[in-house]
Parts: structure tokens; C-alpha cells; sequence
């Protein structure tokens, strides 16, 4: 009974650590963001429909989903701890990092892509439908997800300590990133639109999720292009609009628009 005590508390505690981070993260990222945001209205990428209405209810819902989030990176880390894995972690040094962390992201965009898919079929796509809510992503969004849909995309961590021996740090990092990404993907601002988002490249920028968001049939993956590519599920336009993007985007700026073009922002079309 102490050991089942003993283990309860650790895991416990592992997971709220990683929960307070995620959180503080969330809105520091939330609002950050948003701030950079108002400064650049013209970065807008649906420019006729606005989410910013929805942010209450994305904040509450994405307390449940990313303390589901943190669950499954808890468990991943736990079972290392335990020694319930297939083989322990690899150790971790500075000359392998690199390349674990982007076999890290491989495998995760591997996962999240065929996790969103199903998600996206007649049987579970009503576990998803609550994210799709948000036509226009913004900040908020990113963690505004079912409770069934959060376990499958991001049930990655849960299991893959279990056949691939990542060091912990790692697996941190990589959330890290994921959050960072993923916040950036649902900020309805475009900023990183260059030759390297768009083909032959395998990488996105904010466009691409932006795009599923508002067209629901396209662009699945989270990193890299590479299986909306190969399975035909890339949107047909994706490549043409971040090329235009890249020539009509004005610099990225730190100011406050003037108040005419605050006013031209504020009667667009509200989100549906």
C-alpha cells in the first residue's frame, strides 16, 4: 500500500507541475500573442469573420482539455520513472538532442495527422465538432477541444515512452514546442508565410490550419506537409495563398494602427 501511496504522489505531482506550467504558458502565449496581433491587423487571414467573441468559452473549455493533455505526458513520464516501459531512456546529451527532438516531432505529426483524420469520420467526428466551433481560430482556441478528442490527438505522450525510450527532456521540450506551435497555428494572424511553408519545403505556417479551420477537409498534419501531400489531403490553394501572402504582407509591426484602421478592423463581419 505505501508503494501504490507512494506512486500515486508522485504521479500526482508531475502532473501538476507540468498542468500550472501549461497553463501559465497558455495565457502568457494567449496574450503575447493577441498583443503582437493588434499591432498588425492587416496580418488577419480570414479577413471577414472574426473569433475573438468565443474567447470565455475557449478559456473554459481549454482548462478541461489541457489538463487531459498534461495526463497524457504525466503518464509518459511516469512509466519511465517506474520502469514499466520496453527499454529505459535513452541518456540525454546535447549532441543527440537535436536529433531526437525532431524524431520527436516526426512521430508526433505521424500520430497527430492519422488521430485527426479519424476524428474527422462520421463516428467520432461529434467528439471534434466542439473545436471546429471556432471557424476562426484564434489564440484561444488552440486548447479549446473535447475531452475524447484531446485524449486521441494528444495520447501520443501516454504511449510512445512506452516504445521509443526518448529522454524525458525531450518529451518536455517537445510539449513546449507543441504549445508554442500550436497557439501560433490558431492565431488567425499570419507571420510566418515564406518559400519555406509552401512546396517543395515540408514546412506550414499559420495558413495551413487556419485553412482546415475554415474549409474543414484539408490539412490535417500539425508540423510538416508531408502526408496531406502524399494522401491527397493538402488544400488545392495552400501553396498560392502563402505565396501571396509573402508579396502582400506588410512589415510586421510594434505599433498601434491608427484609429482608422482599428475602426476598419472592428466592422468587419462577426465569426460565425
Amino acid at each position: 500500500m505505501n508503494a501504490f501511496v507512494q506512486g500515486t504522489l508522485t504521479f500526482l505531482a508531475i502532473l501538476a507541475v507540468i498542468y500550472a506550467a501549461t497553463v501559465l504558458l497558455y495565457f502568457a502565449l494567449g496574450y503575447g500573442i493577441t498583443w503582437l496581433n493588434d499591432r498588425n491587423p492587416e496580418r488577419r487571414i480570414q479577413k471577414e469573420r472574426r473569433g475573438e467573441k468565443r474567447k470565455a468559452i475557449e478559456i473554459r473549455q481549454s482548462m478541461a482539455s489541457i489538463l487531459v493533455t498534461c495526463t497524457s505526458v504525466a503518464i509518459g513520464l511516469f512509466v519511465q520513472y517506474q520502469g514499466w516501459t520496453l527499454f529505459a531512456p535513452w541518456d540525454f546529451s546535447w549532441w543527440t538532442a537535436v536529433p531526437l527532438f525532431l524524431l520527436c516531432m516526426v512521430l508526433f505529426d505521424a500520430w497527430f495527422y492519422f488521430a485527426h483524420r479519424l476524428l474527422h469520420t462520421k463516428l467520432f467526428y461529434k467528439y471534434h465538432l466542439l473545436h471546429h466551433r471556432s471557424v476562426a481560430p484564434t489564440v484561444w482556441s488552440n486548447d479549446s477541444i473535447g475531452l475524447v478528442d484531446t485524449a486521441l490527438s494528444q495520447g501520443y505522450y501516454a504511449v510512445i515512452t512506452f516504445v521509443v525510450p526518448f529522454p524525458p527532456l525531450i518529451l518536455l521540450a517537445h510539449r513546449l514546442f507543441d504549445q508554442i506551435n500550436g497557439t501560433f497555428g490558431h492565431a488567425g494572424f499570419e507571420y510566418f508565410a515564406s518559400p519555406t511553408a509552401r512546396y517543395p519545403w515540408p514546412l506550414l505556417c499559420t495558413t495551413y490550419h487556419d485553412q482546415h479551420h475554415a474549409e474543414f477537409k484539408y490539412n490535417y498534419a500539425n508540423y510538416f506537409s508531408f502526408w496531406d501531400r502524399v494522401l491527397g489531403t493538402i488544400s488545392p490553394v495552400y501553396d498560392r495563398r502563402v505565396e501571396v501572402f509573402e508579396g502582400e504582407a506588410p512589415a510586421i509591426s510594434l505599433k498601434r494602427p491608427s484609429q482608422s484602421a482599428q475602426a476598419q478592423e472592428a466592422s468587419a463581419t462577426s465569426d460565425r
